[in-house]
């Protein structure tokens, strides 16, 4: 791409990108894939380790992305993207970004193009995570974790 040609992130909305552009935004760090819990009265949101079920915890991707939301009906599904999906993203999300004006992180994979900047920038939760099959429901707040992206 010439640097007179932009890409099309820098020059659509997210609404008017073709399902193949949307799909090709998610960086693949699996962090949506993690439970969150909130504060009923600050609203804060705080991200666990306690990952999907269908989500392999070592490839980060969705063991049954086509069919997910029959497996898991509560699947956060972010199109269309609104403020309160927005605060369920991380600040690395590449959605997320976007939408608030950001450009794209130099190890996103459509900027490096190679996925395992993802890996390399920290970002991944490949090998980091944990599957909700494994951890009760009630022992999900002794997994909260932290970002310093």
């Amino acid at each position: 791409m010439s640097s007179a040609e932009k890409a099309f992130w820098e020059t659509k909305s997210l609404d008017q990108m073709s399902d193949q552009e949307w799909e090709s935004l998610c960086d693949g760090c699996a962090r949506c894939c993690l439970h969150k819990l909130e504060d009923e009265d600050t609203a804060e949101i705080v991200f666990t380790r306690v990952a999907c079920q269908l989500l392999d915890t070592q490839s980060c991707r969705c063991a049954d992305y086509d069919n997910r939301f029959a497996t898991v009906p509560d699947c956060l599904t972010i199109k269309p993207l609104d403020a309160q999906k927005l605060s369920w993203l991380p600040d690395t999300c590449a959605y997320r970004r976007l939408s608030e004006g950001k450009q794209l992180m130099s190890w996103h994979p459509l900027i490096s193009g190679c996925t395992n900047t993802v890996l390399e920038a920290g970002v991944s939760m490949s090998g980091q995570c944990i599957s909700e099959t494994y951890v009760p429901i009630t022992e999900y707040d002794q997994h909260i974790i932290e970002w310093f992206d």
